[in-house]
């Protein structure tokens, strides 16, 4: 059966041999990294942060997984270690003027360039592909190509101005090497920032420890002014009960109390100016004169119904007394 005609089979059609390895397309893995979220899985777009790692995210993918952590999503695994947004710095990129869009080949008449970014470097020019090693810094966020990083040798960036050290470079999409390096470095960030709220936390304890042994001592000292005054209250209510001798000692004290508390009116004194004086109806410019006062008195209705009720309940009275009522 089969072979008719006088085709040669050959061997590889009779003979079953092992399977060839899959290998995976550069290009396709490249565009997975450097075009797409690595969360979320769908395409990057502003805002876009990174974390410690070096990965790419778009902001409301690592915003609704922190939110929501018991939904089922894919791809989990690249954000366990994202605790909040603290973790997380936005990226300031710089947009590729080539770039035309994703629906610039609507037709399919057209070559389409695969390896075509929408960010390049601002300093260098190059494309943020994958092909070329970009990174970015910590403290502004700015994202520069290797190669502009070595050949400018700066301490300031070359975007914003802002100062930088060679700690505060992060590599994007690195080699596991690379990765596992700054896997260290973000846990020797973490344990040093636990260190410092220990830290603080024990010199806390340690000056509120001294405070309250402040207020217990303290407290010893009121008890004693308590008991004073209920003291005093007792004298006073037996001094009341006495009689007229009684009486007169407590309005002595009280009138040297009231002589004792006595302020000095604004106006007399001498420190304060004549502006800040002239703020109080104390002040000289605040007082009418009698020529300033009117003579005009008003009359609320309940005056005059209180007229009315009286002419009505008094029938004797004449006139003249009505006008002078009214």
């Amino acid at each position: 059966m089969g072979c008719d005609g006088g085709t040669i089979p050959k061997r590889h059609e009779l003979v079953k041999g092992p399977k060839k390895v899959e290998k995976v397309d550069k290009n396709a893995e490249l565009a997975a990294k450097w075009k797409y979220c690595a969360l979320s899985q769908e395409k990057l777009r502003r805002p876009i942060v990174a974390c410690d790692l070096g990965r790419l995210y778009n902001k409301d993918a690592v915003i609704e997984y922190l939110l929501d952590k018991s939904a089922e999503r894919p791809n989990t695994e690249a954000a366990a270690h994202i605790r909040g947004m603290k973790d997380m710095k936005e990226l300031n990129l710089t947009d590729n003027p080539e770039w035309e869009g994703e629906g610039r080949n609507t037709k399919g008449d057209r070559y389409e360039d695969m390896h075509c970014a929408m960010f390049i470097c601002p300093v260098v020019g190059l494309e943020m592909n994958g092909k070329h090693r970009f990174c970015y810094l910590q403290t502004c966020g700015c994202v520069f190509s290797d190669r502009a990083l070595k050949e400018v040798k700066t301490e300031i960036c070359h975007k914003c101005g802002d100062p930088f050290q060679g700690d505060d470079i992060v590599v994007i999409n690195g080699t596991k090497e690379e990765v596992e390096k700054l896997k260290e470095k973000m846990e020797e960030k973490r344990a040093k920032a636990k260190s410092k709220k220990s830290k603080k936390s024990k010199v806390s304890e340690t000056v509120s420890k001294p405070s309250d042994s402040k207020d217990n001592t303290s407290s010893p000292q009121v008890d004693l002014a308590e008991r004073s005054s209920e003291q005093n209250g007792s004298e006073s209510s037996q001094s009341a009960v006495a009689g007229p001798s009684g009486s007169s000692s407590t309005s002595k004290g009280a009138k040297s109390l009231t002589a004792s508390t006595t302020k000095r009116s604004i106006q007399n004194m001498e420190e304060k100016s004549e502006v800040f004086k002239s703020l109080f109806t104390t002040h000289s410019t605040a007082k009418r004169t009698k020529d300033q006062t009117s003579n005009w008195v008003t009359h609320t209705p309940y005056h005059f119904l209180l007229v009315t009720m009286y002419l009505a309940q008094s029938k004797t009275t004449s006139t003249k007394e009505r006008f002078v009522l009214f």
